[in-house]
């Protein structure tokens, strides 16, 4: 039996954004260095690794306790969101992303986003890249009111499979976070994470698959329409 043949049958595709379809995670590191720059504290990975893909007053929290920082978590979001604002507009698609979207698209095949950024952050972030991500049947982001908890919690991803008439049993999620690949599998979804290269893959357990990037993706793998050669 072929690997396609044991995976579950993908009816539908959702993808987190930050580090997996935008290259936003190093405006991020940029921005908190600045701050914590300030306290002579260093951002580096071993921070870093806690936050990525949580909610954001949770890595704020984390982020404060850790350093030791004299900052409120709410006071240190607010300073880094009005330095992200100024940077977010700029960023560049990850490898891989727009060509797999599009290819999916081009199938039928529904797809969705669910980033735990706001609403607000989402239009920024996306600015450049308004012809692909229209493609997406919905998008639900951190602030919607059906996301109670956000990852590692199920609830976004089991509100994007809700809005795009599936079942979790036939969704595919990609992440590059672990509590991305946490939440998805506690929505009872196959996951495919592509973490970033600083990233500890032994802290993706569970996953179905580990990829360098999105451009080693093979859809027919996955029972989906594979690339033309």
């Amino acid at each position: 039996m072929s690997d396609a043949e044991k995976r579950p049958h993908i009816r539908h595709v959702v993808y987190d954004m930050d580090g997996l379809l935008l290259d936003t995670e190093i405006f991020y590191t940029q921005v908190t260095q600045e701050i914590v720059g300030r306290y002579g504290k260093v951002f580096d990975w071993t921070v870093k690794s806690q936050m990525i893909g949580r909610p954001a007053i949770e890595s704020a929290r984390h982020l404060v306790a850790v350093l030791e920082l004299p900052l409120r978590p709410e006071q240190y979001l607010a300073e880094r969101e009005a330095l992200l604002e100024q940077r977010f507009a700029e960023a560049l698609a990850k490898p891989g992303a727009e060509r797999l979207v599009r290819h999916l698209h081009q199938h039928g095949i529904p797809q969705a986003v669910a980033t735990s950024s706001s609403r607000a952050f989402f239009e920024l972030k996306t600015t450049r890249h308004r012809g692909w991500f229209d493609l997406f049947q919905c998008v639900v982001t951190g602030d919607d009111p059906a996301v109670a908890k956000g990852k590692p919690a199920p609830d976004i991803f089991l509100a994007a499979a809700a809005r795009l008439g599936g079942v979790a049993s036939g969704c595919l999620v990609f992440e590059d976070a672990p509590s991305g690949n946490q939440a998805a599998l506690a929505a009872g979804m196959a996951v495919v994470v592509v973490p970033d290269p600083n990233m500890d893959r032994s802290r993706y357990e569970g996953a179905d698959e580990i990829l360098d990037s999105l451009e080693d993706f093979e859809p027919a793998a996955w029972g989906l329409p594979g690339f033309s050669a």
